[in-house]
């Protein structure tokens, strides 16, 4: 699995905690959010142009090797 501190960072200084795109504020829900709504990650980069296509991308990837992962049940369990 690709590195996920390299798209992905928790910090209890920013955003409280939440999950941000590396080098950034911008949580990564939000780019959920849009893709939930109908928006292009075009869209998204625009909004948030401090994110990089590379990582909107890796984080997409890193949630469908999850989803797509045999153990999905147990990933489930340990978060729910």
């Amino acid at each position: 699995m690709e590195n996920i501190k390299k798209y992905i960072t928790i910090d209890p200084e920013i955003q409280n905690g939440q999950p941000v795109f590396s080098g950034t504020r911008v949580p990564v829900e939000t780019l959920f959010w849009h893709i939930e709504k109908g928006i292009s990650i075009d869209e998204f980069l625009e909004d948030f142009p401090s994110v990089t296509k590379e990582q909107a991308i890796g984080v997409i990837g890193i949630a469908h090797k999850i989803i797509t992962s045999g153990n999905i049940d147990k990933i489930y369990e340990a978060v729910a």
